[in-house]
């Protein structure tokens, strides 16, 4: 099973080094628990309105989440928090494992803790399964 959560993070009309300088905070502290690494990733193709720097290719993390048990929910509530202290201009967030992804943008913080609930239920469950 392909133990690797792939995380978006982009904000319309950022500045690439602001989402640069974004990307690199989650990562140090994402680094800070039980995973194998955080890696930035090259991107694919950049959302609609980037400049003309690849801001998938800056905004793109690649989480290792190796043989823990709790690394997944603990990655979760750490980017559930991250995202939390922003209350203007919040950047998006698509998280991605085994092919399933939720977005978050515009969502209240009510609809981003209930999209991460039922993220970590599918891949909880699917973890679960022999």
């Amino acid at each position: 099973m392909d133990r690797t959560l792939h995380i978006l993070l982009t904000e319309e009309g950022a500045e690439a080094e602001d989402v640069a300088r974004l990307t690199g905070y989650l990562r140090d502290e994402l680094l800070e628990l039980d995973v194998d690494d955080v890696t930035a990733v090259p991107g694919g193709e950049a959302p609609p309105g980037a400049r003309a720097v690849d801001i998938a290719e800056i905004g793109a993390l690649m989480v290792a989440l190796g043989s823990s048990a709790n690394a997944l929910s603990q990655v979760v509530a750490a980017v559930r928090s991250w995202l939390g202290r922003f209350h203007e201009n919040r950047p998006s967030l698509r998280l991605e494992m085994d092919g399933d992804a939720i977005e978050v943008s515009t969502a209240t913080d009510e609809q981003v803790t209930e999209a991460f609930r039922v993220f970590m239920q599918r891949h909880s469950a699917a973890e679960a399964r022999p």
